[in-house]
């Protein structure tokens, strides 16, 4: 889509249309009946601007205290002087970040439009509910029929009011700001445009996954705040830090939780010394290690009472690795097939293999035929020590990818089977990219990309994958698309602790 600009004042509109790429700009006016009068003019036009990106770009009066003149608000929300809601605007953060790339002070924030200049005792109060003041938003954001963007630079705060002589000297640094922020908002335009999306079905959260999360919802219940989760309960932050506001403590180690300590393990599961380190100290153990993790421990530990030398497949400092090596003392880690050629292990004893569950199916298959090569008697792993929840996501991503010009993997860094889904949409030739959040997105992966793929791993909240549609949509029309190659309906008990 091209961009049009819309500036209040004059001087705003001569310092965006002196940028180097000389942007189209238009002057609404000053205050909310002249910027929704030439909203009315514009959209009177013919042929009706459909193809059009419009981002209101003026100065503003910060409310926020840790605002500086100059710094840029990317609106997120707009509100009236009462707090309540007028818009919100979806694709702010990714805006916000490539103004931040551009090297200027940037952040997503709520502002509030009002009719009149707010200054004393009422700007104070509107601090309550906005970072910025302004008096153009709600009229242009209530009349926009397509993406629209708000940006303003800080001009003035409370400190340094408007009509003061240090305000009046903030606002030349508000109006470069403003300019320096036109290449950012170009990008944006350029991201804009109508697309479809495709979801991958199953996604997100598994059974083990919601048995894990539930357990220990059910130990605050049962105990009260604080309980103990020994390394993150899922590899999800945003599961993290909901759990933390519960009244979940996360440690690294159980040193770091008093002795008689309610405390949990984490989905991934921990080795023989952290039970009977836990035992010896009179914690209240509960245990939300997955049962096909816990199904992998078994195997390992039945392989080593029968005498064979045992061979983990699985990714090293994972804490799923860990556990499993901690769980069978001995145990040879490989991460891949280069590995392999390295063990110094004797070739004609029996050997049995075992694997990390969230690994991808194409990626142990030249782990295995590299051990196979080596040893005479060699017992592979069973094929479900590989997670269902991993196998269908990385089934669906295969399946969706082809028809793809991007693919978007919801999920945490530290995760890995969302690392794994961004491998197999790549290895299907399509560019893919993890997003912890929306705010994740990159603009420039959006210029070209008309059909976008989502999905998310099995530790990552089905919200955030809405998330990451409402942005798509607040940049053109979407049309939504699930694409299923499968249906869920597995189920694990909770521990019997916390039944």
């Amino acid at each position: 889509m091209t961009l049009l600009l819309l500036a209040p004042l004059r001087l705003e509109a001569m310092a965006l249309a002196s940028a180097p790429s000389h942007p189209r700009v238009t002057r609404t006016g000053m205050g909310p009946s002249r910027a929704d009068a030439a909203m009315q003019r514009l959209l009177a036009r013919r042929p009706v601007p459909e193809g059009e990106a419009l981002a209101l770009v003026g100065a503003g009066g910060g409310l926020a205290d840790d605002l500086e003149v100059g710094d840029l608000v990317v609106a997120q929300k707009v509100v009236r002087p009462d707090g309540s809601e007028v818009a919100m605007l979806a694709s702010a953060p990714l805006l916000a970040a490539e103004l931040r790339s551009l090297g200027l002070r940037a952040r997503c924030g709520t502002v509030a439009s009002t009719d009149h200049l707010v200054t004393g005792a009422e700007r104070r109060e509107l601090a309550r509910v906005a970072d910025v003041v302004d008096m153009e938003s709600a009229a242009v954001v209530a009349r926009a029929t397509g993406p629209v963007a708000v940006v303003r630079a800080v001009s003035d705060t409370a400190s340094r009011e408007l009509l003061s002589p240090a305000g009046l000297m903030g606002a030349s640094r508000a109006l470069a700001s403003l300019r320096a922020a036109t290449p950012a908002l170009t990008r944006w335009a350029g991201a804009t445009g109508p697309r479809k999306a495709l979801l991958a079905e199953p996604r997100s959260f598994c059974a083990g996954v919601h048995r894990a999360i539930e357990t220990v919802e059910r130990a605050l219940a049962l105990s009260g705040p604080p309980v103990y989760v020994r390394r993150q309960i899922v590899h999800n932050a945003s599961v993290v830090r909901r759990l933390e506001r519960a009244g979940a403590v996360f440690i690294t180690e159980l040193e770091e939780a008093p002795d008689g300590a309610t405390v949990v393990f984490s989905a991934h599961g921990v080795g023989t010394a952290v039970h009977e380190e836990a035992a010896r100290r009179g914690m209240r153990a509960i245990d939300a290690t997955c049962p096909l993790v816990s199904k992998v421990h078994h195997e390992a530990r039945r392989y080593a009472a029968a005498g064979r030398q045992v061979v983990l497949v699985g990714h090293r400092g994972h804490d799923e690795v860990e556990g499993t090596l901690g769980t069978v003392p001995g145990t040879h880690l490989v991460e891949g097939p280069e590995d392999v050629r390295t063990l110094e292990l004797d070739t004609d004893r029996p050997t049995a293999v075992v694997t990390q569950t969230t690994l991808a199916l194409d990626e142990v298959a030249g782990t295995l035929a590299e051990l196979d090569a080596m040893f005479k008697d060699l017992v592979h792993p069973n094929a479900s020590d590989i997670c269902y929840a991993s196998q269908n996501r990385q089934e669906a991503v295969r399946a969706m990818a082809p028809a793809c010009d991007l693919v978007l993997v919801v999920g945490s860094p530290n995760s890995s089977n969302c690392n794994r889904l961004v491998e197999v949409a790549r290895r299907q030739g399509r560019p893919a990219h993890l997003v912890d959040t929306a705010a994740d997105i990159r603009l420039a992966w959006l210029e070209d990309a008309r059909t976008v793929g989502i999905t998310a791993g099995a530790s990552t909240p089905e919200e955030l994958v809405q998330e990451v549609v409402s942005c798509l949509s607040s940049l053109g029309p979407l049309e939504l698309s699930e694409l299923a190659t499968g249906i869920e309906n597995v189920t694990f008990p909770l521990p019997v602790e916390v039944r």
